[in-house]
């Protein structure tokens, strides 16, 4: 199965270079994409990176809402929820499960930088375009952006009135989907913008213990813009939006035990000694799950003010920022219908940033950017493991009941940096691109872990009991630790560019990348290998100096070379952008299991991600176009001496007791092989209406899901297909369509694990696994009136 996938690959591949070879098509030409990855417009074909960029045409089409659907569409982009996290990868490189961490793929909304992980899980519509850059973007985005950054721009307020309402209804898994925007002039010189959206979803999971669908979604955003031409040299760009996106339970389950002692007899034994009655443990792999109940309700809400005022023949941009959030989310993180305990956990932060830029008219000897950017940061996280009052574990001691375990967390940041980027045309055929940024950052930050006993008090560490327990959670209490970094970073860029001819050029670029150290926030045990709490053995009370944690980790840096091309096809009906990447990585930050329940943030040593990464389109006919995208990837640890170990892996590192050394090992969710192919076809039906079909294939090679290199995590080969066939009016003003999604039904898992406690209910004889599978099969109706 896996070579008929691969050669469904290298079809795709192969027909679009297959474009370079095709005589010209008179009177076919693709349109311009236009993009803003080096801050000003620009043909896609004249940037020299690596950059996919979606249309928000296309992701209405395809019913794109958020980061998660984007990556079926751009190679090389990968996104994974957690248990208690969210990752977001380009090129195989991406932070941990911490929310310690910025992302190592920066996003940024009109400008705005959104470095936490929970924003990448925020709705996303009305989107002029969303551009995907890849490889270290250092300069003129900058902010630990050391694998690639995700550029957002939401549609703007137009001249003249238009507005639409598209509605999606999929029976399923209950999907419900409204979506309104009005736009255009409110005086001579205002015009505004009203986008609303309202998404609900039932879920494609059974939780059987609760007898109900899951993960229930329910998704609402307002957004208003206000676009002011205050004079002929300045305009204004207000935009205000509140959203939310709440959801209950998981798209999650126990999949399959391992071990000479099966998880379920481990539990069955302690439950029947409990009496807890009886339950159901399913570890087969069928979208029923076992679960007391989980649930995320976030609140997002951010104001951009961008003004740009012309200077003679340079503009000053200013870019305005606010953006916070707050969440609770509530896990019941053994994952299983028994009793055992619950993850709570809650962040609130706030961000206001400000970014001054001096931008050259263009088209002169030397083109060039310059600014400066400040942002300061506020961060409050806190969580807590509670053992409920029914809960397996009375069966240790009656004491092991309505108490908890709780930590807090706060961060203080403040970042200022100045950047350049400078274009020398050297003559018609050549190009030298100079940048560079400077950035200081300061951090402070808190950490306390503290139990809390059956009466709700704070007992700190001097609950001997408590101690006992949460020790086998390899959880030590402790007072407040805290401390403060100041880091600098310088980082260069040079490319240079080649004209061979009107329709082809190549560049090559030299850049390195940084992303600031920090402090880790879900650490389960204190960073002095001295300190120890008093907890209760057979022998008596004794001091225990347990595991040792983490508080403070280092900076990622990052080299990168890239070699690459675009060229314009068969008098303009074809395109093909080709990019040959090498970068190389020191000091990765990456979050690793404790195998028990936390995570500790290490700096995992070396890595090298380099590969081949081609993207084209292909005018057949009118009506008529092919998009295609490919990617090779070859990702490999070079040093890695202290990698968390699978269950019934036996440690191997030398410096490192009791963990694997992972060199020469490829990370988590790096395929070597990914691809889509599209084929879209507009078909006049008589004089008034059109039939719109649009056909894509989603190829993905296999990969690790698991951070520990399970080889019993494995997710194989596999490729998608997705079809929209849609029959409306041929000037667009409605439309009604049929959408399905995954019609080949392909079973993904986008992560997985061994489930906490599993190995310790087994007393280290077995284990279980859990899984995030993506949406089975889907097939949907839409309807769009535009007016």
């Amino acid at each position: 199965m896996k070579s008929i996938r691969q050669r469904t690959l290298s079809v795709a591949i192969g027909t679009i270079a297959a474009a370079a070879a095709m005589p010209s098509l008179a009177q076919l030409a693709l349109e311009e994409v236009v993009v803003t990855a080096q801050k000003r417009e620009q043909s896609l074909m004249d940037v020299p990176i690596s950059v996919n960029a979606v249309a928000g045409e296309k992701m209405n089409e395809a019913g794109i809402n958020n980061l998660e659907d984007m990556t079926a569409y751009v190679p090389n982009l990968t996104f994974n929820q957690t248990g208690i996290g969210t990752i977001i990868g380009i090129r195989g490189i991406s932070s941990g499960i911490n929310q310690g961490f910025e992302q190592s793929v920066g996003q940024y909304v009109d400008g705005i930088y959104y470095g936490r992980a929970q924003l990448t899980r925020a709705p996303m519509f009305d989107m002029e375009r969303v551009e995907i850059l890849r490889g270290p973007q250092s300069i003129l985005f900058g902010k630990n952006s050391i694998a690639g950054a995700v550029s957002m721009t939401t549609a703007k307020p137009t001249d003249d009135f238009e507005g639409s309402v598209t509605a999606l209804y999929e029976p399923d898994h209950g999907e419900r989907d409204i979506k309104l925007v009005l736009s255009g002039p409110l005086t001579d010189t205002l015009s505004g913008r009203l986008a609303i959206l309202d998404r609900q979803i039932d879920g494609y999971y059974n939780n059987t213990t609760l007898n109900r669908d899951e993960s229930d979604e329910d998704v609402g955003v307002v957004r208003g813009s206000l676009r002011w031409d205050a004079s002929d040299d300045t305009t204004v760009n207000l935009k205000l939006e509140k959203s939310k996106f709440d959801t209950k339970g998981r798209f999650l389950e126990l999949v399959n035990e391992v071990g000479a002692v099966p998880y379920s007899a481990a539990v069955a034994q302690v439950n029947a000694a409990v009496g807890n009655g009886a339950y159901v443990l399913d570890a087969t792999q069928d979208f029923n799950r076992q679960s007391n109940g989980d649930n995320s309700d976030n609140e997002a809400e951010n104001l951009t003010l961008n003004i740009e005022h012309q200077l003679g023949d340079i503009t000053l941009t200013s870019i305005t920022g606010y953006n916070a959030y707050e969440y609770k989310e509530n896990c019941d993180c053994d994952f299983i219908g028994a009793s055992i305990f619950t993850a709570q956990s809650g962040e609130d932060f706030d961000q206001v940033s400000q970014e001054i830029r001096f931008t050259s008219p263009g088209g002169e000897t030397v083109d060039w950017i310059a600014g400066g950017f400040w942002q300061s940061t506020d961060l409050k996280f806190n969580d807590s493991i509670t053992v409920p009052g029914d809960s397996l574990l009375r069966a240790l001691n009656p004491g092991f009941a309505n108490i908890a375990t709780q930590r807090t967390f706060t961060q203080e940041s403040d970042l200022w940096s100045v950047f350049a980027q400078a274009t020398w045309n050297i003559n018609e055929e050549f190009r030298l691109n100079l940048g560079a940024r400077y950035t200081s950052e300061d951090k402070e930050a808190s950490r306390r872990q503290y139990h809390v006993d059956p009466t709700g008090a704070d007992v700190g560490s001097s609950n001997v009991l408590l101690n006992t327990l949460f020790s086998a959670f390899a959880i030590e209490p402790y007072d407040t630790i805290s401390a403060d970094r100041d880091e600098g970073a310088f980082t260069p860029l040079i490319t240079a560019q080649w004209d061979i001819s009107p329709d082809a050029m190549l560049y090559a670029t030299y850049t390195t990348g940084f992303k600031g150290g920090g402090f880790d926030v879900r650490s389960n045990a204190h960073p002095d290998p001295a300190y120890g709490v008093t907890v209760v053995t057979a022998a008596g009370p004794v001091l225990n100096p347990g595991r040792t944690g983490v508080f403070e980790y280092e900076e990622e840096k990052a080299t990168s070379f890239e070699l690459g091309g675009k060229f314009t096809l068969a008098d303009g009906a074809a395109e093909l952008n080709v990019a040959l990447f090498r970068t190389e990585y020191e000091d990765l930050q990456t979050s690793q299991f404790d195998g028990t329940l936390g995570f500790n943030v290490t700096n995992a040593g070396e890595a090298t991600s380099q590969g081949l990464e081609m993207d084209g389109r292909w005018l057949l006919a009118e009506g008529l176009t092919l998009t295609g995208s490919a990617a090779y990837l070859d990702f490999e640890y070079d040093k890695f001496p202290n990698g968390q170990c699978a269950f019934g892996v036996t440690p191997n590192s030398a410096s490192n007791p009791g963990l694997c050394d992972f060199a020469g090992q490829r990370r988590e969710f790096t395929p070597e092989l990914q691809g889509t192919l599209s084929v879209d076809h507009i078909m006049p039906v008589g004089q008034d209406f059109e039939l719109h079909t649009t056909l894509d294939l989603i190829y993905s090679d296999d990969y690790f899901a698991s951070p520990t290199l399970d080889q019993n995590l494995i997710q194989e080969a596999y490729t998608k297909v997705n079809m929209r066939v849609a029959f409306g009016a041929a000037d667009g003003q409605w439309e009604v369509a049929l959408i399905g999604k995954n019609l080949t039904d392909e079973e993904v898992v986008t992560f997985g694990n061994v489930a906490p406690l599993s190995t310790t209910l087994t007393q280290g004889n077995g284990a279980a696994y859990y899984a995030f599978f993506d949406r089975p099969r889907s097939v949907a109706i839409q309807g769009t009136l535009r007016f």
